[in-house]
């Protein structure tokens, strides 16, 4: 039985104190939730103080990026032991953002997904095709060739897969029930090709202008395991909510 996970990614969004402010006012509407693990990723500079209110709450704590090294002369980088060091258990990957705006490759993507690993972090990895490949009829072929590329050499046991249509992402374009279904049927029969009996243990998020007003219907899509919510997360009201729609109070 997998577990619906909800995760919220702030991006680049929240100082230490609006992280603490946020956290103070989400965790007493959802700490006795059952059903559904929530994940919080909070800019790097947010995630000790994070850690720190999280604390003893059940709510895991993730990071947006990481480095594949784990220590060196790489100015500006993250490792996977500086991450974990800071209370973390998930770490994002592969983000359309970061493919985007960094020049992240697949294989570069799977080099950060296994140090990420190594180090005992469970990572979510991002796929997801362009509006111009969908309108190609390339959905199918670009969501492949990440997935069997980006998953390569891992454990079944810490990782979650998120489909994020980049057309959908911060556009307020929520892909359709259809869609979001058959995208995730694929993915899963991908999986079970690569990974097996293990497959079925692997959660499938979605992920694209998820929000209050379309949550339920999309946690209730067949082969929707969860979301990872960017911009409706980062209010305390519209993140219970959607945690609300899969969550069942003790």
């Amino acid at each position: 039985m997998r577990i619906p996970l909800i995760a919220a990614n702030w991006k680049m969004n929240k100082t230490t104190e609006e992280t603490r402010d946020f956290i103070i006012n989400f965790v007493p509407h959802v700490q006795n939730l059952t059903g559904v693990e929530i994940l919080i990723a909070p800019p790097f500079t947010s995630l000790a103080v994070a850690a720190k209110f999280l604390k003893g709450t059940g709510i895991k704590l993730g990071a947006q990026n990481l480095f594949y090294e784990k220590s060196g002369a790489y100015t500006g980088e993250i490792s996977p032991l500086m991450i974990k060091d800071c209370g973390c258990e998930y770490v994002i990957v592969g983000h359309s953002e970061r493919r985007q705006y960094f020049n992240e490759t697949d294989e570069i993507i799977n080099k950060k997904l296994r140090a990420a690993q190594e180090t005992g972090l469970s990572v979510i990895l991002c796929i997801g095709e362009r509006l111009e490949e969908r309108e190609r009829g390339q959905t199918f072929h670009v969501l492949e060739k990440q997935l069997s590329k980006g998953i390569e050499g891992a454990k079944a046991s810490q990782l979650v897969i998120a489909y994020e249509p980049v057309w959908a992402i911060g556009t307020g374009k929520t892909a359709t029930l259809e869609q979001i279904s058959e995208a995730h049927g694929f993915i899963r029969n991908v999986l079970k090709d690569l990974l097996k009996e293990e497959a079925n243990h692997v959660r499938i998020l979605y992920g694209g202008s998820v929000n209050a007003d379309n949550a339920k219907d999309i946690l209730n899509t067949k082969d929707v395991d969860g979301a990872l919510v960017g911009g409706a997360s980062l209010k305390p009201e519209s993140f219970i909510k959607i945690v609300m729609a899969k969550g069942v109070k003790k």
